[in-house]
């Protein structure tokens, strides 16, 4: 075993690797599965605009946590389903708890209040739905209206707890776009871990491009991690296996990046040349 530490260019990583680092694929295969399901129809601009809106708020979009829809005259808006929202929330360090609740008897509901608990505050925000002013004409709304109604101040209270700007519920997607959003059906995709060089992978976008949107900045540790990870090409899960391996005791239980802690993802972040190192070496 070699005992040379291979280095690495520090450059920064662009926002479909980050997002290939996170869910564990190929980032050229992840681009062409994006633009042929969740984002198709995207050009290569506004492809990018999702994923960074995806990486900031940690969504999948082959979840259906985040997709496209698209825009009355032109361009796409993000729209998120209320398992997305409710991903964001439980992803904050003061989240402490929500409640909700329905009111009105009957079928038809009056009124929804949702109520998030924060540990930073002594006082919950709270925020009320009224069926009068959110009840749509569609399908959802007149077969689950007390449901649709929950779910909207679920994502009301969960938007002005933690500030959450720059994406949509389906609602509100289908008033920017002038018609009812419909979230994508495709089959489930089939990644491979090795690319065939005889495979016919579409082309990333044009590296000029990437300047149209600012680049997505890891803010977390694991996040910092999860990118140098992505940018020297090696998957998540050899990386946290080799960590396992030689650095037991820092790694404990975790079985991803983001279940590690600071402390052990700024760890592997420092010695994250000679881990992999001594991967190649193996």
């Amino acid at each position: 075993m070699s005992n040379e530490i291979a280095v690495i260019p520090q450059v920064k990583p662009s926002a479909l690797a980050v997002m290939a680092g996170r869910i564990n694929v190929e980032p050229s295969k992840l681009h062409s599965t994006l633009k042929n399901t969740v984002f198709k129809g995207a050009t290569d601009d506004e492809l990018l605009a999702l994923v960074v809106t995806a990486n900031t708020y940690e969504l999948n979009p082959l979840l259906k946590e985040l997709y496209a829809f698209p825009k009355k005259g032109g361009g796409i808006a993000p729209m998120v389903g209320v398992d997305g929202w409710i991903k964001i929330a439980n992803r904050q360090p003061n989240f402490d708890g929500m409640d909700v609740e329905v009111y009105g008897d009957g079928k038809t509901p009056t009124h929804a209040t949702g109520t998030i608990y924060l540990k930073d505050r002594s006082h919950p925000v709270r925020v009320t739905e009224y069926f009068e002013e959110c009840k749509r004409g569609t399908e959802p709304w007149n077969q689950m209206p007390r449901r649709m109604l929950r779910n909207k101040a679920i994502i009301q209270s969960i938007r002005l707890a933690f500030g959450v700007s720059g994406i949509h519920d389906e609602d509100e997607a289908r008033d920017i776009g002038g018609r009812q959003a419909q979230a994508p059906t495709y089959e489930k995709p089939v990644f491979k871990r090795l690319i065939d060089p005889e495979d016919n992978i579409p082309m990333l976008p044009d590296p000029r491009l990437l300047d149209a949107v600012p680049a997505f900045t890891p803010d977390t540790p694991q996040k910092q991690l999860q990118a140098a990870i992505a940018d020297a090409g090696v998957l998540e899960g050899a990386f946290i296996k080799q960590l396992k391996a030689i650095a037991p005791t820092l790694i404990g239980k975790s079985k991803t990046i983001t279940e590690l802690s600071d402390e052990a993802a700024e760890k592997a972040l420092a010695e994250i040349h000679s881990i992999i190192a001594e991967e190649v070496a193996e």
